[in-house]
């Protein structure tokens, strides 16, 4: 219970102070990007790889975001069972699925948001590290 109670804490945290305002940021700079070539004339098949990428960024911000607030509500459900078996059934069962969801999306945006942005390793920098 303890650690999927902490794990689940550390992964909403980094989810929403780390990863969703970067991408968030990235997100404004491809609508700026997006914007400046529809001003300019540009037809929309110019720029639609960076309006996709905008429509991506924000489903998986949106996935993350949703996916943080059932986890803590489930740990909320999880933390008010008094039996520690039962609590640990439900940690296991109704919290710990959540970190492979948004696992998976901050995973996506990595590829997406552009190195210098990006605040945490990225895994190819952990693989190659020296």
């Amino acid at each position: 219970v303890k650690k999927i109670q902490i794990e689940s804490r550390v992964l909403g945290e980094m989810a929403t102070t780390q990863v969703i305002p970067v991408a968030l940021k990235y997100q404004t700079e491809l609508a700026k990007n997006v914007e400046t070539l529809k001003n300019a004339g540009l037809k929309a098949e110019l720029y639609k790889t960076q309006l996709e990428l905008v429509v991506e960024i924000s489903t998986r911000i949106s996935a993350i975001k949703t996916a943080v607030d059932d986890m803590t509500e489930a740990r909320r459900v999880a933390n008010n069972i008094e039996s520690m078996h039962q609590r640990a059934i439900s940690y296991c069962d109704k919290v710990k699925p959540y970190f492979d969801i948004i696992r998976d999306h901050a995973d996506e945006l990595e590829f997406i948001v552009e190195d210098s942005m990006w605040v945490l390793p990225k895994y190819r920098e952990l693989m190659f590290a020296r």
